[in-house]
């Protein structure tokens, strides 16, 4: 039998739709995952959703708190209507623009909570291979994972405006 090479995870299809070719293990890895980052955006306390509701106005305390009690709400619904939207879709094998889109902002949003809480820097070049010693190598193989799923992602994004 021949090798093949394995679909990307993320395709543009020329009627505007894009494949989701995730294998059964990738769509209940994320089937567990991304509930936790819901159940995130209503704990503004923690530090892992910091990324995800930046300091608008680090120089002004007084003036981000009112930027903060303005538009967090929009933002905690924006993104989990969004997450609603991906938990709704794992099972499809096609998603329109809208879907899409969701599955982008959703990504990215699990990506930089779980950068957060690796203390993966916005600059930084891709971690380094966990060991099978390190604690947190599952963490660490799980943010590449959601980086190449997001890579993908946009990538089909961007081909069906072309």
């Amino acid at each position: 039998m021949a090798w093949r090479r394995p679909p990307r995870p993320f395709v543009a299809q020329r009627d505007g739709h894009t494949a989701l070719n995730l294998t059964p293990d990738e769509r209940q890895a994320l089937g567990r995952l991304l509930p936790q980052l819901g159940d995130l955006f209503d704990t503004p306390a923690d530090p892992g959703v910091r990324r995800l509701f930046p300091t608008a106005y680090p120089a002004d305390p007084e003036r981000d708190a009112d930027y903060q009690r303005l538009m967090r709400e929009e933002l905690v619904t924006s993104r989990s209507v969004a997450l609603t939207t991906v938990i709704e879709t794992l099972e499809a094998t096609e998603l329109d623009a809208d879907q899409l889109n969701a599955w982008l902002q959703t990504l990215n949003a699990a990506r930089l909570v779980l950068g957060t809480r690796l203390d993966v820097g916005e600059d930084e070049h891709p971690l380094p291979t966990p060991s099978d010693t390190d604690p947190e190598a599952a963490a660490h193989l799980t943010y590449l994972w959601l980086s190449e799923l997001l890579e993908f992602a946009t990538r089909a994004a961007s081909d069906t405006l072309s």
